[in-house]
């Protein structure tokens, strides 16, 4: 050992970290808490790296305590302490990783620590989390004896230009055996870290699932494990109960009901994860919310990051629970956490695996899927429309009320089809019962063919995009020119009905469109009715009448004119041709065909009063008034 090994050493930071500790200590950052988190996972790194090396070498382990961090705050001395019996470091280790950032790109690192609004986004990065210590300490400590080594090494610092290395004290030395003891001296403004409470609370919220005790020395009482110190996730399926589970999702989740789905599993290969994920059986308060935040936290060798990472897109924001890598850094970046190529191939996987998930339990147990989709549905069609790769898996996952029954799957639809039926037909509006009663379905329900009846708001955009499911289009009855003519009928009254006089369609045609102007785009003859007098319908090229209505509600979008399709030999129509033309029945019964077709919809006429006005001489006149 030469002398200037045992002499105080006094050496300049990096000029990164120089940089680095000004914007920290001039308060870069919004949530000062971090730094424990920060210090608790180094020390866990410390304790699984002696864990690793003693794989080949036991007796660095030698016969000391098990591995383990404590917190021991010193009200009286304004220090809080933060220590491990792990690996340790030696005097050059201490320099190499206490006195620059030991990474490439750190001048990029700095200069996107300069721009960010709030620099805790992009704490844990390259290795810099030690420094956020400096939030709140204007002097830090760090006392270490690496494994097997019997020299012990402070290293000092005030955060200012340099720091000191000298050899450690003999009362020092006798006191750390092995691992990493770190000082810091509380600024005035910090002295809450003191404060056994908030210590808990840290801890609870950020290292929880640290897998190594963290036991609390408060100044006066025994020392405790303030810790759980097992990462449930990262346990094997087969040592864990169904009750395991639920406390899980339970303490997870902030959750009182039971989880309808668990999923847990470990990704090996190019990525190393492990994933507990749950849905919930009842809907949480803020499923709607209109950032469509999901729930899902993500740890990083079982330190919690955020749970603000998107783990699973907008449409899968009910599924709490838990994605644990092995790979990712410590860094909580919402904008690095996006552009991260390996949360990436991450995000994509997990999403995968909760959709084929989903389909097993919709297989296996129906009763526990029923519970997620009555919760859920309406959350899990947004997929539909967002999610192209997914569609047909999600279409197929998707429950429906039909005019056949409830919960039915498409390949139930499919099943039943009609002879000769290519299509899958579909209507929506703004609830069941008025879909039931709707003169659209007429024709269909004359050929027994199943319709979907869609009344959730996300219908009417999901339904504005080509969708099919195993080679079936689906087909709104509210929309473009419908043939059910190949589909037979499954009643004869139904098809002598063609045999009953009808009106002439081209002079009927002309006389409602004069009378009706610019009100409609277009006046055609229905195949869809059989016993209505009219109906409203949107052109095939543009959106349905539900969405443009929704859109027009945000006031988003331009209305278009609906076409006026009527049944030729309903009694309403048939009287256009029979009375004069240009009268004012004509212009009476023509507008009521329009306005009734509006009110079905759920709409009101433009003008109720005059809609009541006419529907009263109507009325007279029939009773020959």
């Amino acid at each position: 050992m030469t002398t200037s090994d045992t002499a105080v050493h006094t050496q300049p930071f990096q000029a990164e970290v120089s940089e680095l500790l000004h914007l920290m200590v001039h308060s870069v950052y919004s949530e000062t808490d971090i730094f424990l988190r920060e210090l608790i996972s180094n020390a866990s790194d410390a304790c699984d790296k002696l864990r690793y090396e003693a794989i080949a070498s036991p007796a660095l382990l030698g016969e000391g305590d098990a591995l383990k961090i404590r917190i021991i705050p010193n009200k009286t001395a304004k220090t809080l302490t933060i220590a491990d019996n792990g690996i340790g470091m030696e005097r050059q280790e201490l320099i190499d990783h206490l006195g620059t950032i030991a990474r490439s790109g750190t001048k990029a690192f700095v200069s996107k620590l300069k721009e960010a609004k709030d620099g805790l986004g992009l704490i844990g990065q390259f290795g810099v989390g030690f420094y956020s210590a400096f939030m709140v300490a204007e002097k830090i400590v760090v006392i270490s004896r690496r494994a097997g080594e019997s020299d012990v090494w402070t290293w000092t610092s005030s955060g200012g230009s340099g720091f000191e290395i000298a050899r450690a004290s003999d009362e020092e030395a006798a006191r750390l055996t092995r691992g990493t003891e770190i000082v810091l001296h509380l600024k005035d403004d910090s002295k809450k870290y003191l404060e056994t409470y908030e210590i808990e609370r840290i801890v609870t919220a950020y290292s929880d699932n640290i897998l190594f005790p963290i036991e609390l020395v408060p100044e006066d009482g025994e020392p405790r494990q303030i810790n759980s110190a097992s990462a449930l996730w990262q346990r094997s399926k087969s040592e864990l109960t169904a009750d395991d589970y639920k406390k899980a999702y339970q303490q997870i989740a902030s959750a009182f009901d039971d989880p309808a789905m668990t999923l847990h599993y470990r990704a090996e290969g190019r990525y190393s994860y492990a994933v507990l994920l749950f849905a919930p059986s009842t809907k949480p308060f803020d499923l709607f919310e209109p950032n469509r935040k999901g729930r899902v936290k993500l740890y990083v060798r079982r330190v919690f990051i955020t749970d603000d990472a998107d783990l699973l897109p907008g449409y899968l924001r009910f599924i709490r629970g838990v994605v644990d890598s092995e790979d990712l850094p410590l860094n909580i970046s919402r904008e690095m956490l996006q552009n991260n190529p390996q949360l990436a191939q991450i995000r994509k996987a997990v999403a995968t695996r909760v959709v084929s998930e989903l389909e097993s339990l919709a297989d296996k147990d129906p009763e526990n899927f029923a519970k997620i989709w009555d919760a859920f549905g309406a959350v899990l069609k947004e997929g539909i429309y967002e999610d192209f790769e997914r569609r047909e898996k999600l279409l197929g996952l998707s429950r429906f009320t039909t005019t056949s029954g409830e919960k039915r799957s498409l390949k139930q639809v499919v099943a039943d089809f009609k002879p000769n039926q290519t299509e899958i037909y579909y209507l929506v509006g703004d609830s069941i019962e008025r879909l039931k009663s709707n003169p659209r379905l007429e024709a269909a329900t004359a050929r027994g063919i199943e319709v979907l009846l869609l009344s959730d708001p996300v219908d009417a955009f999901w339904t504005s995009m080509p969708s099919d499911f195993e080679g079936k289009p689906l087909k709104s009855l509210s929309q473009g020119d419908l043939n059910l003519d190949l589909i037979p009928r499954i009643d004869d009254k139904d098809e002598a009905k063609k045999d009953e006089p009808a009106a002439d369609e081209a002079a009927t045609i002309a006389v409602i469109k004069a009378a009706l102007g610019e009100r409609v785009s277009d006046v055609k003859v229905s195949t869809r009715l059989t016993s209505s007098a009219s109906c409203l319908v949107a052109d095939s090229q543009g959106p349905s009448r539900e969405l443009e209505r929704i859109l027009s509600q945000q006031n988003r979008g331009m209305k278009t004119k609906p076409i006026l399709e009527i049944n030729l030999r309903h009694p309403l129509v048939t009287a256009v041709t029979k009375a004069q033309a240009g009268s004012t029945v004509v212009d009476d019964i023509s507008l009521l065909l329009l306005e009734q077709a509006q009110i079905l919809d759920g709409e009101l006429p433009e003008d109720p009063a005059a809609f009541a006005a006419r529907l009263n001489r109507l009325v007279l006149q029939g009773l020959g008034g």
